[in-house]
């Protein structure tokens, strides 16, 4: 699978898709450079009367919860209407589920009345998405991301979307199979927005192959990983990290990526 995953990197570099973020004000220059340094184009517009032109335009739709509003909250219904009718992918990012009862309220409404691609959370976040009571930190996770498997694929059940459970250890899950990544490094949790930049770019990887949207969302979450381990490696802390990751990102070459990247494929099924 590492050849495949690297053949995605390198896909995503040609085709250079565009990517449409409806996204939160903390992470958007975050996630705007993580797009373009790994090949893609971000875009990132709120207004109702240019989503469905956005829309049509780009490859594939990122609905990031994080500073909701009942504007931003209509946009992101006008925007994923007009995505699954045109069949683009497009990945929800529930951060901070089980915060408030209007963020649980928004989130249950996405996932019921549409159909996510991919669904990219922390442990307690995937928890709280299930309706596993669980305790949320904000938008840190409480949680570890073992203890989050049976919601994972209690939710791909439910919702038909990717999987992907994201922490020191990330687990991504679809239809009874299971990949596990171990890469990356604890400081890249002392910067706000890697959670959101690895959503931003599992949309830029389904853009770039919508037809396989499991390995798609491995490819992404590999490259965040690499990325932010060698980053980590010649970083003196979280401002130098965000320098190094960027760099990374676009400059990593086949070899330095196949000769980091820690994979596992298995299988995974609900306890009973």
């Amino acid at each position: 699978m590492t050849q495949r995953i690297w053949n995605y990197i390198s896909g995503l570099r040609q085709t250079s898709p565009l990517v449409h973020s409806i996204t939160n004000y903390v992470v958007m220059n975050n996630t705007a450079n993580a797009l373009l340094a790994a090949g893609a184009s971000p875009i990132m517009a709120h207004a109702h009367q240019e989503m469905k032109d956005m829309v049509s335009i780009a490859g594939a739709l990122v609905i990031n919860i994080g500073t909701l509003d009942e504007y931003w909250v209509e946009s992101m219904r006008l925007a994923i209407r007009q995505a699954e009718a045109l069949k683009k992918p497009w990945v929800l990012d529930p951060v901070g589920a089980g915060a408030t009862p209007y963020r649980n309220a928004v989130l249950k409404e996405l996932i019921s009345t549409y159909h996510p691609s991919v669904i990219r959370g922390n442990a307690s976040e995937i928890m709280a998405l299930a309706q596993v009571s669980v305790q949320t930190k904000g938008v840190d996770s409480t949680h570890q991301t073992e203890e989050a498997l049976d919601a994972a694929l209690q939710l791909n059940a439910i919702t038909g979307a990717v999987i992907c459970v994201s922490g020191a250890t990330d687990n991504i899950v679809h239809h009874g199979k299971r990949i596990l990544l171990r890469n990356g490094d604890p400081i890249m949790s002392r910067i706000t927005g890697m959670g959101c930049t690895a959503t931003a770019l599992i949309a830029a990887f389904c853009a770039s192959t919508p037809g396989e949207l499991f390995e798609a969302t491995t490819a992404a979450m590999a490259l965040t990983g690499v990325a932010g381990e060698k980053a980590a490696a010649q970083a003196k802390g979280p401002g130098s990290l965000q320098m190094h990751f960027l760099d990374i990102l676009s400059t990593i070459t086949e070899d330095e990526f196949n000769s980091s990247l820690n994979i596992e494929e298995e299988y995974a099924s609900i306890q009973s």
